[in-house]
């Protein structure tokens, strides 16, 4: 079946609030997405993000951001009165989110929401330790014993935390969970408000014909709940420090490569437990979507490891990864589930091999197809069906924003591909969006941006740089029902709705 869907963070709808949220106007996405002829709706992680504000570096694998909390639900519910949302300064800019004076004032929020909840609760005779365990993942749990100590400790990595609680000692933990008892309640309360909002938007969603997207990264964060509660599944020495990190190595685009600083997992330990905890972070993740697009697929065939006192990636090595086996005992233990895999940049014959044993489909990028040095992989005519094809992705400068900078010889052939020499550049994201959704490839996804048709201010994210970043937000009513119309028409020229 041929289908198309919309890339959109959830961070990025428009809201009163400062940042997206499971609101009203996610609610009104969906109908959109309806009407222009949608089946899916493409996210970035739900995580809570920390430092930088990616969603690709978050505290928890099994933890949901506080800031997509609907606060108008709340205040249907009487845990908040408009007047105390009103009152907190979320950041004046429409289009663009200021995550440090969210970060602020919405825990602040929050936390009048939460002590109310707590005594609705308690007059019902509940605890919020039974709602907890009912309702959340023993990771989350984990999370928000974390989230709380993180607060305790001024907001420090937990390798700079007392060393009887960062080495998690029993008495310790003991210890810290009872000082600490409400501030653990009060993230445990946020989860469960997560949950539940994200519950609602997803069923609503799937019953107008709308699945999401997910997007899970490979690694997670070195200040995460994950390291910190279970050093055993990493590259770690017996202090819990990272023997090795992630990154990649020097290429056409950077001399001295890329130091993400992720732990590395111990697959051989991964392999003893079955992989367990690999099924518990896929299991939560069709949980929370219907379709998984799993980050850096290439690592589990090879990854790239660097000695962790590097301050660069030029002396890393590959090293094996867990390969076939890994997802074997998904299928196992999931079933049949729908997977996208990110295999973009440089693949080997093994990675290849490894997506073609998997049967899932990969992914095409438009922007990496005009190459004039050599032919690239990427120009449709040589799409196999069973792939998934973007004009750009959340990486990636918008379809007009990379048209005005590109190479003057690439876009020249771009322009003969498509046979586009007098398309103005207010309509070339239109051509490009015309040449996916017209491809053989199985589902078309594109950024909003793009059908927005605006420039380089639209970008999500510039890979390799701090700040700037993920802070973009689509304007109240800029999805026009004249641009929902036309992108219907594509889809149904082309077969996809």
């Amino acid at each position: 079946m041929r289908e198309c869907g919309i890339l959109l963070p959830i961070a990025s709808l428009p809201s009163k609030y400062g940042i997206g949220a499971f609101s009203k106007e996610a609610y009104e996405f969906v109908d959109q997405l309806k009407a222009a002829g949608q089946s899916y709706w493409q996210i970035l992680p739900l995580g809570p993000t920390g430092y930088g504000d990616s969603p690709y570096q978050t505290f928890s694998a099994f933890a949901g951001n506080p800031y997509f909390i609907d606060l108008e639900q709340l205040t249907e519910v009487g845990l908040l009165t408009l007047e105390e949302c009103r009152e907190a300064d979320f950041g004046e800019e429409e289009d663009r989110i200021n995550y440090e004076k969210i970060y602020k004032s919405r825990f602040a929020v929050l936390k009048k929401a939460f002590l109310r909840w707590k005594k609705s609760i308690s007059r019902g005779g509940l605890r919020g330790d039974e709602i907890f365990q009912e309702e959340l993942a023993r990771e989350t749990r984990e999370y928000c014993f974390y989230a709380a100590l993180k607060r305790h400790f001024k907001d420090i990595s937990w390798e700079k935390w007392d060393q009887d609680i960062r080495m998690r000692e029993k008495e310790a933990v003991k210890r810290y969970k009872e000082l600490l008892a409400e501030e653990i309640e009060f993230y445990g309360f946020q989860q469960v408000m997560f949950q539940r909002q994200w519950r609602k938007l997803k069923e609503y969603a799937n019953s107008q014909g709308i699945r999401f997207i997910g997007d899970i990264p490979i690694y997670v964060a070195f200040d995460s709940a994950d390291a910190w509660s279970c050093p055993e599944l990493f590259q770690f020495d017996k202090d819990n420090r990272p023997r090795a990190v992630a990154g990649c190595p020097p290429d056409a685009f950077s001399d001295t490569g890329q130091l993400w600083g992720n732990p590395l997992y111990d697959w051989k330990y991964h392999e003893k437990t079955g992989y367990a905890w690999w099924m518990k972070r896929m299991k939560y993740s069709f949980d929370l979507y219907d379709v998984v697009r799993i980050d850096h697929f290439r690592g589990f065939d090879e990854y790239y490891a660097i000695p962790a006192d590097e301050d660069t990636a030029v002396n890393g090595t590959w090293r094996k990864g867990p390969g076939m086996a890994l997802f074997t005992k998904m299928k196992e233990t999931l079933g049949d589930v729908d997977i996208i895999a990110e295999d973009l940049g440089f693949l080997t014959p093994s990675v290849h091999k490894l997506l073609e044993d998997t049967g899932f489909p990969g992914m095409k990028v438009l922007q990496f197809a005009f190459s004039v040095s050599e032919r690239s992989d990427y120009l449709p005519y040589l799409y196999d069906h069973n792939c998934v094809v973007y004009t750009g992705t959340h990486d990636n400068d918008t379809t007009r924003g990379w048209y005005e900078t590109m190479d003057k010889g690439e876009r020249r052939f771009a322009q003969k591909y498509m046979n586009i020499e007098d398309t103005p550049e207010e309509e070339i994201s239109w051509d490009f969006i015309r040449l996916a959704v017209a491809s053989a490839a199985d589902l078309a996804v594109i950024p909003l941006q793009d059908y927005l048709g605006i420039g380089k201010e639209g970008r999500i994210n510039t890979p390799s740089t701090l700040g700037g970043n993920w802070m973009w937000r689509m304007k109240k009513g800029q999805f026009t029902p004249k641009i929902i119309e036309r992108c219907r028409e594509l889809n149904w020229i082309y077969g996809r709705c």
